[in-house]
């Protein structure tokens, strides 16, 4: 009896073994998966914590990958012809250069300019009127807008399911080959939560590591006066929602934070847009009406639209001289992070 009792808890103590072994399970002859390779996600110096609960969702190496290959995965569109990528470019820190407003399926146009994608885990709701709470929700609002990429959730894991070279990454992402929504989301959002850009000139100087000019030094100065309580440090946005005095665009109707809330105080209040790699991402407002930077700071100093919405920071306009604006214009290209805009982990 005593020898059976030994031989059924060692059996038992290697089953709860195996189970223990996400990496490794049987199929067919013993095949061995390998464990997916962990990423570390490092808040850059000065950071506050992030807001995203990476313990839910470990980034890994073969996750990103998958996640990359999503991201810019055309054929993912109804007309074959449109990415998340394509709306979202490296090089002009993750806008669509130079369009006010995104192209999807069938050259149709969207409604709002296309937000940077850059430090999001930071961020607890998504899109100009915070209408997602989640960023591993956010893809379902490109991948189901019929003038974006216009297809089902259906519709895209069978296109995902129809390409041989995606089951071997599922499978090396998350232990077997299944392709769901849930993994899917999963890792775009790995992909995306690793665009973290904090090392331009003004990160290097805040480590003592450059200097800035004394017209940059003056401009940073105008900027901690007149613009730091929108466009908090170190992410350049408090993450809010204001009305800075657009008045609204008549052809699109557009009311912002109110359309989610159904508040009036919360009529034309758009989401504070951080202002890191700003210099690359103009157009400028939620439906890119504005052109350039210098027109960006005009519209503070002269063009402001009061309303009893009109957020109380901009009511007055911004008091901002000539000489200050020139200033103000070369502290924020100091925000512009080449590396990050030049990164080879995130090219496609």
């Amino acid at each position: 009896m005593r020898l059976r009792a030994t031989i059924l808890c060692t059996l038992l103590l290697c089953s709860i073994a195996l189970l223990m072994q996400p990496a490794c399970r049987k199929k067919g002859n013993s095949e061995v998966v390998t464990a997916p390779t962990p990423l570390t996600f490092s808040i850059p110096q000065g950071f506050p914590a992030p807001h995203y609960n990476f313990a839910a969702n470990p980034i890994t190496q073969q996750g990103f990958d998958l996640g990359k290959k999503i991201f810019y995965d055309a054929n993912l569109s109804s007309d074959g012809q449109v990415s998340c990528g394509s709306c979202h470019q490296q090089f002009a820190s993750f806008v669509q250069f130079d369009h006010d407003l995104g192209h999807g399926v069938n050259n149709e146009h969207t409604t709002r300019n296309p937000q940077p994608l850059l430090n999001l885990a930071w961020h607890q709701e998504m899109m100009w009127d915070g209408g997602v709470n989640h960023i591993e929700v956010q893809p379902l609002a490109p991948f189901t807008a019929p003038n974006e990429m216009n297809i089902t959730i259906d519709q895209l894991l069978l296109k995902l399911s129809a390409n041989p070279s995606y089951k071997p990454m599922y499978k090396a992402a998350f232990g077997n080959d299944d392709i769901t929504t849930q993994r899917t989301l999963k890792a775009l959002s790995q992909y995306m939560l690793m665009l973290v850009s904090a090392n331009s000139k003004y990160d290097q100087y805040k480590r003592g590591q450059a200097t800035f000019t004394s017209l940059e030094l003056q401009g940073y100065q105008v900027y901690q006066a007149k613009c730091n309580s929108c466009h908090r440090e170190p992410l350049f946005t408090d993450l809010s929602y204001r009305n800075i005095g657009l008045p609204i665009n008549t052809f699109f109707n557009d009311y912002g934070r109110m359309k989610i809330t159904n508040n009036l105080a919360d009529s034309l209040r758009f989401k504070v847009p951080t202002l890191r790699n700003v210099a690359l991402t103009q157009p400028y407002t939620h439906d890119g009406r504005i052109g350039t930077l210098d027109a960006m700071i005009d519209h503070y100093r002269f063009n402001v639209v009061n309303d009893l919405a009109t957020d109380v920071a901009v009511r007055n306009k911004l008091s901002i001289s000539t000489t200050e604006k020139a200033g103000l214009l070369a502290f924020l290209t100091t925000l512009t992070d080449t590396t990050f805009t030049k990164d080879k982990r995130f090219a496609q």
